[in-house]
Formats: C-alpha cells, sequence, structure tokens
C-alpha cells in the first residue's frame, strides 16, 4: 500500500491544514510515532490512542514499530532534578560558613576545605560502579543515591546533635556517603533524557537535571549562612539540610523504570557494550571537548567551594560571598533557560562551545583582579558573566558527547566527563589552599596565587573546541544520534508537544 493509501485508510488523519501541518486527535497524555516500513520514520503523532501496539510489534496492518513519548517522564525528570538540587546543597553545607564550622568542629578551615573534597574525590572512587548501573537503566541508579543521600545525612546529624561542638570524623564519613550518591544522579541525565525524550527535547531535558546541581550550590551558598550566623548555629544548619534531604530522596524509589514504548529509533539502536566503547572513546574530538568540560568544571567546584575564603579577606561578609555566588549560578540558569530551546531546535552545538569556552577563559582571568577592588559590583558583573558561559556549556557539551560518541550508551561520557569534573575540583581545592598567603600578608590569608592559577589554566584550555573540524577532520562532526533518529525519513522525526505534525 503506497503512502497516499494508507493516509486515506488512516483513522488518525484529519486532513492538511492551511499551515502545511495536521491537526492530530488530542485527547490524552501520550504521543504515538509509527515507523510505517519499519526503517522509515513517519510524523504521525497520536495522543492516547487505546489500540496503539507497542514497540516492536506491528499495529495491525503489518506496519513497523511504534514510538511512544509519555507524560511520566516528567515524573522522573523533576525527580532527578530535585535530587540533584539537594546532594549539591549537601555538599556545600559546611563550606559558605567555613569560619563558624571550623569553631565548631574544633578544626582549621583547611579542614573544613576536605568535607568538600573527599565529597568530589568519592565520584572518582564510584565512577566504574556508575557506568555499570547506569548501563542498566536510570532507575537503579537514582535509587542507590537516595539511599545513600539519607544515610549520609543522618550520619552527618549523629556527628552535629550537640551545639556544643560536633564530632569531624563522623561528619567526615557523611559527606563521603553524599558524595559516593552524587555520581549516579550527575551523571543519570543524559541516559534518562535519551530513554524518554526525543531529539526535539533532550537538550532542555540534559540541561534540567545537570545544572540543578550547580543551583543546588547556589542554595547553599545563598541559605546556609543565614542558617548558621554563629557556631552553635552550624547543628541546626545540618538537622535543616538532613530533613530537606530525607522528604526529596524518598519519592525516588517510585520514579518510573523505563518507557513501555521507545520514544524514537536511537532509543531501539544497540548500545555498544562497555568493551567496545573503549574502542569509541579513542575519538581525538570527544577529548577536545571532554577535556575542557572537566577543567571548567573542576575550576567551578573549586571557585563555588572557596568563594567565601575568596572575599571575606578583602572585607566582605560570608553573605556577600554567598549572593555572589548565588549570581555566578543564578544568572547561569537564566542563560542556559534561553540558550537550550535554540540549540534543541537548531542544533548548532559547535558554534555554541566556540563561543562560550573564550568567553569562559576570559571571565577566570578577569576574575583574578575584581576582589582586590573590594567593589561588589564589580564581583557580580564578572561572575554573572561566567555563569551565563558556563552554564550554556553544560547541556550543549554534554549532548554533543552523546552524539560524537554515539552508539556508545550515554551514562559513559557523561560520567567520564562529570568524574574528571569532580575530580580535578578537588585536585584545585587541594592546589588553591596550599597557595593560600600567610597571615602578614595584604591582605591576610588571601587566594590571590589560586585565581592566578585558575586563570592561567582556564586559558590554556580554550584552543581545544576551537580546533573542532580543522585540520581535514570536518566529516568526524557527524551527529550520530541525531541521524539515526533522522533514519531515512522523508519528514523529520519530531515530538510536538502539540499534536502537530509537519505534512507528508
Amino acid at each position: 500500500m503506497d503512502r497516499d493509501s494508507k493516509r486515506a485508510v488512516s483513522p488518525f488523519h484529519t486532513g492538511p491544514r492551511k499551515d502545511g501541518l495536521r491537526r492530530l486527535p488530542s485527547q490524552g497524555d501520550d504521543e504515538y510515532f509509527a515507523d510505517p516500513a519499519g526503517s522509515v520514520i513517519t510524523t504521525d503523532v497520536v495522543e492516547n490512542a487505546r489500540n496503539a501496539p507497542r514497540a516492536g510489534s506491528s499495529d495491525g496492518d503489518g506496519n513497523g514499530i511504534v514510538y511512544k513519548v509519555y507524560k511520566r517522564r516528567w515524573f522522573g525528570l523533576v525527580q532527578l532534578t530535585l535530587m540533584n538540587i539537594i546532594v549539591s546543597w549537601d555538599w556545600l553545607t559546611f563550606s559558605p560558613v567555613s569560619q563558624f564550622a571550623a569553631q565548631y568542629y574544633g578544626r582549621t578551615e583547611s579542614d573544613i576545605n576536605w568535607l568538600s573534597t573527599s565529597f568530589l574525590f568519592a565520584f572518582v572512587v564510584i565512577a566504574p560502579l556508575t557506568i555499570y548501573m547506569l548501563h542498566l537503566g536510570p532507575k537503579p541508579s537514582i535509587m542507590v543515591a537516595a539511599a545513600l543521600t539519607i544515610i549520609g545525612n543522618v550520619v552527618r546529624v549523629a556527628g552535629s546533635h550537640s551545639r556544643d561542638g560536633g564530632n569531624y570524623g563522623v561528619v567526615l564519613f557523611g559527606q563521603i556517603l553524599i558524595g559516593l550518591a552524587q555520581p549516579f544522579i550527575l551523571s543519570a541525565p543524559t541516559r534518562y533524557s535519551d530513554m524518554w525524550f526525543t531529539d526535539r527535547g533532550r537538550i532542555a531535558a540534559t540541561a534540567l537535571p545537570s545544572l540543578a546541581n550547580p543551583f543546588g550550590a547556589a542554595v547553599g551558598q545563598l541559605v546556609v549562612p543565614f542558617l548558621a550566623t554563629s557556631p552553635a548555629e552550624v547543628s541546626n544548619a545540618v538537622l535543616y539540610v538532613t530533613i530537606i534531604s530525607v522528604v526529596v530522596s524518598l519519592p525516588a524509589f517510585f520514579i518510573p523504570a523505563r518507557p513501555p514504548t521507545p520514544a524514537g529509533p536511537s532509543g531501539t539502536t544497540p548500545k555498544a557494550s562497555l568493551r567496545s566503547s573503549l574502542q569509541l572513546l579513542k575519538s581525538v574530538e570527544l577529548w577536545l571537548i571532554l577535556i575542557p568540560y572537566a577543567v571548567y568544571v573542576g575550576f567551578f567546584n573549586s571557585i563555588s567551594s572557596l568563594l567565601n575564603q575568596i572575599l571575606v579577606p578583602y572585607g566582605f561578609s560570608s553573605d556577600d560571598a554567598g549572593i555572589a555566588g548565588a549570581v555566578l549560578i543564578v544568572v547561569g540558569l537564566v542563560a542556559s533557560a534561553i540558550t537550550s530551546p535554540i540549540l534543541d531546535r537548531t542544533k548548532a552545538f559547535f558554534p555554541a562551545i566556540k563561543v562560550a569556552v573564550p568567553i569562559i577563559g576570559l571571565a577566570y582571568l578577569a576574575f583574578v583582579f575584581v576582589p582586590a577592588t573590594r567593589q561588589l559590583a564589580g564581583s557580580y558583573v564578572v561572575l554573572a558573566i561566567l555563569g551565563a558561559a558556563s552554564f550554556s556549556l553544560v547541556p550543549v557539551a554534554l549532548e554533543l558527547l552523546c552524539e560524537l560518541g554515539h552508539p556508545m550508551s550515554p551514562e559513559i561520557t557523561s560520567t567520564i566527563a562529570w568524574g574528571g569534573g569532580q575530580l580535578l575540583g578537588g585536585i584545585f581545592i587541594v592546589i588553591s589552599d596550599a597557595l593560600k598567603a600567610g597571615p602578614k600578608a595584604d591582605p591576610p590569608a588571601n587566594l590571590d596565587n589560586a585565581l592566578i592559577f585558575t586563570a592561567v589554566l582556564a586559558l590554556v584550555v580554550v584552543p581545544l573546541p576551537l580546533v573542532l573540524g580543522l585540520f581535514g577532520r570536518q566529516d568526524r562532526l557527524v551527529l550520530r544520534r541525531l541521524k539515526s533518529d533522522d533514519g531515512s525519513s522523508s519528514g523529520r522525526f519530531r515530538d510536538d508537544e502539540d499534536g502537530l505534525a509537519p505534512s507528508v
């Protein structure tokens, strides 16, 4: 039966519209996409079709696979987002009030830095298990993260229950447990979006939970200084954060494991085995993105952890530092909210990266000189620019790694990218602490040398993504997963939530 004959007998065809689109039935919460020849993707969208076949089966007339997206995917996405927020907040429970935490636990500020540093190193330790768990699917990984988050927070409370002082060793152990939870949810967004979303929504679906991680850091930077205004109040701050963490983590055990039918062709494409993925990781293009991504994530982690110690020596308060951290992250979130939908439609991944990376490098250079001006406005402006460029880069880089690495499973490049960033973040914190000025410096205990180190390395990696496609390697920049979704169709595959599909 030819295409026109099929359309004539279709119970879902309602005729063309003046704008070249067709309005299809929209009475339920699911959308279907049929593959009439087993390999040629059409864009017929059917919502709430009661008798529609499952993926891999015929539709009753011998037609091929049916693709379907479900509104229940938003429940899992929201839960993944909330988990990333709370785990990141747990990470920065102590850094924004490092001077009070040091007094409360009877330790130095360098010891308090290790509460953040150990959290980051824990990511690297558990990364191989994270890849294996995510290879099985996102739900097992998210449940493991929820369990570790709950246990780790309870342990921290046990070490901080008295207002007269806490047990640093117990709190450090709890912090490590939460750090072990982070990779299971921070590496999950690309895997989740690949399983539940189409090419029209993957960047936004990846951006939301990925950027929730720095948003949680902003919440910590902004809220913790108000919860702990003295050493004795550190105990209450830990308790309040624990209550929120437990409440947020519990729904993770009830998210759906996987969609009953795949969202699109790439969802049915067999993923490379973990062993085969090692061969795909030899791609030069992957590393031209992975290296600067890991470096910039590492610097974000170190700056977020040390922002209080960067600004306070110049006469700023902990509240000022907290607001500066919030500016960095909130402006970045707004910028990403604007750029992600645009890039979802245009797929202009490479121009976006080549614009964002130089801006990030220059912003780190500018930040070397800002604290010494003792003007908050300068810090806010530079951090706002840095946040906008950095946050716009995150979902683009993660999705581009998935595209260039396809059919490698998305969690592999995601875990390597985030793991590299967490490892470097921990190393950068240790280096910055070693570069801290002495008590006789002007001002005492400043981190000027650490900021110079940050700027130099941030500028060194700028050229790497700028050479993508040069030297005769333009053919290596194929968006493989997107090509898989397009297949050999005469009309592009679309996830049109409003029930509109291009006429074919």
